[in-house]
């Protein structure tokens, strides 16, 4: 089973602007154990599908897929999702990567309001979802999911059986961003499961939890906090979420990930290596 990585988890969130270059990341993912990386924020690594494929053959990675984050709560900025789409899905097959997947973004809410949408903001997400599979599966053939994501409009479990409801899209499943609001993701896995397309895997620390579900840490500070703790120490049970892959044969994308906390002990190398040493304990 190939279990990928994801830039995100050196911190990078944005094509520029960060403290690793892109072939820092793809020379770190590697040196973790990984063969299996995402693109991360469309323009972080080279949009140069010949440049690219010769980079990641060099350190015997394969491109899964790419997730991009978009601002689905606002209608108006349609026209750009689906030309940042063509573009994507062009480099995505170029590279015989199948899977795109599509998330909204949580800085357009503001504190306080975050995941909030009035009828006409609801309507327009789901408009450009529907629109966004016909693109990027009817016209480049690859899978695309949608990932509910926290502090935007879809993530807690009504809002995905309504997304899930109202459009044909299937799923990239979060486990740690399903349990960030002590939602249980293997009861949801199994619910929904033949909409699950491509895995996240990420744990909660369950005390970090506790002080954003009584009111005294905000979403965003969350995160410095260490909210999204490694695999081996949180609220979820991955080996229980790896069970329920293996014995419905699940063949989608496995993608380990894992935001780094304001005072990390550990360096990313450190703790995705960490990560893959614990995911490789639970498949040996």
């Amino acid at each position: 089973m190939l279990i990928a990585n994801a830039p995100c988890s050196w911190g990078i969130n944005y094509p520029n602007g960060n403290s690793y270059s892109w072939q820092q990341y793809l020379d770190e993912v590697a040196q973790a154990g990984y063969r299996g990386t995402e693109l991360g924020p469309f323009g972080f690594l080279p949009k140069d599908a010949a440049l690219l494929k010769d980079e990641l053959a060099g350190r015997d990675l394969t491109l899964i897929g790419a997730t991009h984050v978009h601002t689905l709560g606002d209608a108006g900025s349609a026209p750009a999702f689906m030309t940042t789409l063509r573009d994507l899905s062009k480099l995505l097959v170029s590279l015989d990567a199948g899977h795109l997947v599509i998330m909204d973004e949580s800085n357009f809410y503001p504190e306080g309001r975050e995941g909030v949408l009035d009828a006409a903001g609801w309507s327009g997400l789901v408009t450009m979802v529907r629109e966004a599979q016909k693109l990027v599966e009817g016209e480049y053939g690859l899978k695309l999911s949608f990932h509910p994501h926290v502090g935007t409009a879809v993530e807690k479990e009504a809002q995905i059986d309504r997304l899930l409801a109202e459009t044909e899209i299937d799923l990239c499943f979060d486990t740690g961003h399903h349990a960030f609001w002590d939602q249980d993701p293997l009861a949801y896995m199994d619910k929904v499961f033949s909409r699950i397309a491509y895995m996240h895997l990420k744990n909660v620390d369950p005390k970090v939890r506790a002080r954003v579900l009584s009111g005294e840490l905000s979403i965003a500070a969350s995160y410095g906090a260490g909210v999204m703790c490694p695999l081996p120490d949180g609220a979820v049970d991955i080996q229980a979420i790896m069970r329920l892959l293996a014995d419905r044969s699940f063949s989608g994308p496995i993608v380990v990930e894992q935001d780094v906390a304001a005072n990390a002990a550990e360096t990313p190398l450190q703790l995705a290596a960490r990560n893959l040493a614990y995911m490789n304990g639970i498949n040996s």
